[in-house]
């Protein structure tokens, strides 16, 4: 089939500056990127191996480096799956009902966006600690959560819980009720109706705010300092060990720790990079930038 040229339309160009400024335009956003973000991790990597694979493998072994990255990871494991839970029931509420202070709850799951990740673990010393009343009465039960693993927990569900929630939300604004109404009206009960409708249509966009919370939830560093006590060896998470070994002058301990953070980090976004790939319209409502 052919068309005359006269029918043909041509589409506007999608700007109008001329090919000296898109690509100077071009070249000095990769020339950020890579002064912001290539060149630290190059500079990571390379102060790692600095002394050789042998040195930055002793530093990984060395017990303090094991029990950090222990500790990271099952933290990481805790808090990211309750985040999730919490995530889907906070979502399937603001999305499913209307009641009297559905704004407050929405403001409420942004909570952790606006205040400070070290104000939110002093407000948890204050609140647990020993000069509380809460705080002595959890002492005096030999319940201790401040400077101990349950206050790394909370302190990293309260900065990472926004994430799951804040996926679903618009996803489960954008498909509505009406397959959840035809499957109550059909007669399937509540738990069947989440699992074999409302579950199908979140997960993708429920795997790709799990994946963002497990990368925030790994490299918390300003509540968990305040709330861990920064006790050697028991509540030491992999940034805080960072810090420690770096102002100990011991940098390529530090440096080969950070490495073992960033390649974690870079296990993330590649998971979430395949799962873009994979189901890029599925995730689409989810997009916010």
């Amino acid at each position: 089939m052919v068309l005359s040229d006269s029918i043909l339309v041509r589409s506007p160009a999608v700007t109008t500056e001329p090919p000296l400024a898109r690509n100077l335009l071009i070249g000095a956003t990769l020339a950020l990127i890579s002064v912001l973000l290539f060149a630290p991790l190059v500079t990571v990597f390379a102060e790692a191996l600095r002394q050789g694979w042998g040195t930055a493998l002793a530093a990984l072994a060395s017990p303090d480096a094991l029990s950090a990255i222990r500790l990271t990871l099952i933290v990481a494991a805790i808090a990211v799956p309750l985040n999730a839970v919490f995530g889907i029931a906070a979502a399937w509420a603001i999305t499913k009902f209307d009641f009297p202070g559905k704004a407050f709850l929405i403001t409420l799951i942004d909570l952790p966006f606006s205040i400070s990740p070290v104000v939110a673990g002093l407000a948890l010393v204050l609140l647990a600690g020993a000069n509380s009343a809460i705080g002595g009465w959890l002492i005096a039960h030999d319940l201790k959560i401040v400077f101990a693993f349950p206050g790394i927990v909370v302190a990293t569900m309260f900065v990472t819980f926004p994430f799951v929630a804040r996926e679903l939300i618009p996803v489960m604004i954008e498909q509505g009720r009406a397959e959840e109404e035809a499957a109550l009206t059909l007669g399937a009960s509540g738990w069947r109706t989440f699992f074999t409708v409302t579950l199908p249509n979140i997960r993708w966009a429920l795997l790709y705010g799990v994946l963002l919370c497990n990368a925030r939830a790994m490299g918390e560093f300003g509540a968990v300092a305040v709330v861990s006590g920064k006790i050697r060896g028991e509540t030491t998470t992999m940034p805080i060990m960072i810090e420690m070994l770096y102002n100990e002058y011991l940098s390529v301990a530090a440096f080969a720790l950070a490495a073992v953070l960033a390649l974690l980090a870079f296990v993330t976004l590649a998971l979430k990079s395949l799962l873009e790939w994979r189901h890029a319209d599925l995730l689409a409502a989810t997009r916010r930038h």
